[in-house]
């Protein structure tokens, strides 16, 4: 990669003219805005002139006349402004890069960043008690897309779903089911307060009566409920395991808070806090201390009813997490979550484990907006609009794709409208098409005969035919950036790009020509760019279809 290999030589150089010492992360190289200015840009001069007390250009000039670059590599050097020091590349590396893609393929856009560092990214994890609504849908896809990006970067992913099925919300479900049930059967019912009472709770009472009613009505009333709270969290799992499955959203491991509490590991690690001294007790319940650690206030681990707080099963599923063997924590929780970080961080540096192995990615709110105004409610759910009706009224590429344009962090407006659209207007539609014109390029040149050989991409010499090089080769930096920043929206973005930068190139150039060399060499070219949709689209969990 070009950007390794200019680090490595900067880091180098410095160190023989400045003696002053470097690593990677001390030499950040960045595109220029102008194309003039050439391909890559940095500005360490700048960066070491208040430790060298010298001017930026100086130090510049120092670093560049201790430059040893391959000038079949760098075609040009130069000083630019206050002291960025500007690369251009010698167009021959760029065709050997173009070579390795070929070469590469699938894998085009893997490395081995992560040395197979083990990393447990948990999201979703939303109560059993009903549909996944558009809300969880930006956690699903976001935490899927991480995972899918650390994987590819080198890292052993584990990906991992928490029932919470130990809690009140599902004492109100199997509650609000049996009402249901006995409002069916002309039973006395009493609805529970608090309770679930969307249509899709009447629908799943429905069948359950169809389908075991008679037994469920032979029981007494203690094992009524019991049986009908059993089988209700079982029933609503298996539905939001339908629902993520049918959107290419999969687990290693349903983690249930239930196996959770009956192994006794809540207890275990509120005895480690209390023997390190981070608890105490205060009106007949039990306190964290977190605010030793950056909280607002100390936290409630166990109620004065005695039971077990939210936070009390974070902290025993934590060091569960950390007890198998994973070295990275990921949280992709919803905003609400974001008073929960200070504390979990708190208990985890109590413990003895270096806090920031946890990382909280939080999402914001998702709003459905169509003909210019927010959609509320579903009729069926009685919740906001669910994932299932989403998926039905635009399909799983498009929600995918637009869940994943925008940064977890800002809130975002779905546009119905524009998702419905089966055009360029519409950014999935617009990258899938460039995909889909590609192999339909290809497929022109095997039906004319046209029998592919090996190319000489020297020929590749116009503008539109560079930029197009240049664009297909930042992929592995893109991919490994947005890995690491954990910033999935990274991939839309330059895929979209990247898109027009091939729209551009089609648009001014014939792909097969009566010059058979250059149609081969073009070829090859459109072959890369193939590759390089098919891989991005991959990372996100979109199709890359052939004909549209």
């Amino acid at each position: 990669m070009s950007k390794q290999y200019l680090q490595d030589q900067i880091i180098q150089a410095a160190q023989k003219a400045l003696d002053v010492k470097l690593n990677a992360q001390s030499i950040i190289l960045e595109r220029p805005k102008q194309a003039a200015h050439g391909d890559w840009a940095t500005s360490i001069a700048l960066s070491l002139a208040k430790e060298l007390k010298a001017k930026p250009r100086d130090i510049a000039q120092k670093i560049v006349d201790s430059l040893d670059l391959d000038p079949s590599l760098v075609a040009k050097t130069e000083i630019a402004g206050p002291g960025f020091i500007n690369f251009k590349l010698a167009s021959g590396w760029l065709y050997s890069e173009l070579v390795t893609l070929l070469d590469k393929k699938n894998s085009f856009g893997c490395c081995d960043h992560g040395k197979r560092e083990k990393v447990q990214v948990e999201f979703v994890s939303v109560n059993p008690t009903g549909p996944l609504h558009v809300g969880h849908g930006r956690g699903a896809f976001v935490g899927d897309a991480i995972a899918r990006l650390l994987q590819s970067v080198g890292y052993q992913v584990h990906r991992e779903y928490y029932i919470n099925d130990a809690g009140n919300q599902i004492d109100k479900l199997g509650r609000s089911v049996l009402a249901r049930l006995n409002q069916i059967w002309g039973r006395p019912f009493e609805f529970p307060e608090g309770g679930y009472q969307g249509e899709y709770l009447k629908d799943f009472a429905a069948q359950l009566d169809s389908e075991q009613g008679a037994r469920l009505k032979a029981l007494p009333p203690d094992q009524l409920l019991s049986e009908a709270t059993r089988i209700s969290r079982d029933g609503m799992l298996e539905n939001l395991k339908l629902s993520l499955k049918d959107l290419k959203v999969e687990f290693d491991e349903w983690f249930s808070e239930v196996g959770l509490v009956g192994s006794g590991a809540i207890s275990r690690s509120l005895g480690e806090l209390k023997k390190k001294g981070y608890l105490y007790d205060q009106d007949g319940a039990q306190f964290f201390k977190a605010s030793e650690f950056g909280d607002e206030k100390d936290r409630v681990v166990i109620k004065s009813t005695g039971e077990h707080t939210y936070f009390a099963a974070d902290i025993a599923y934590m060091l569960n997490k950390f007890g198998r063997g994973f070295k990275r924590l990921i949280y992709v929780w919803g905003a609400d979550h974001h008073g929960d970080v200070p504390r979990m961080k708190g208990a985890a540096k109590a413990l003895g484990h270096d806090p920031d192995s946890l990382e909280f990615i939080l999402m914001q709110m998702v709003r459905l907006i169509e003909e210019g105004r927010e959609v509320k409610f579903s009729k069926r759910s009685g919740v906001i609009v669910t994932l299932d009706e989403l998926r039905d009224e635009v399909g799983p590429d498009v929600m995918r794709y637009f869940f994943l344009m925008r940064r977890s962090e800002s809130q975002f407006d779905f546009d119905l409208d524009l998702a419905r659209k089966h055009s360029d207007e519409n950014p999935v539609f617009y990258v899938q098409y460039a995909h889909a014109r590609i192999c339909s390029i290809i497929d022109h040149a095997r039906e004319k005969g046209i029998a592919r050989t090996k190319s000489d991409l020297s020929l590749l010499k116009e503008k539109e035919e560079i930029n197009l090089i240049k664009a297909l080769l930042e992929f592995p930096e893109v991919v490994l950036g947005a890995a690491l920043a954990r910033e999935p929206h990274r991939l839309p973005t330059y895929l979209q790009d990247l898109a027009g930068v091939f729209h551009t190139f089609y648009h001014q150039h014939r792909v097969v020509t009566d010059d058979a060399g250059l149609t081969q060499a073009r070829l090859d070219l459109c072959d890369a760019a193939r590759i390089v949709f098919a891989n991005g689209l991959s990372l996100l969990g979109v199709s890359a279809p052939e004909k549209m």
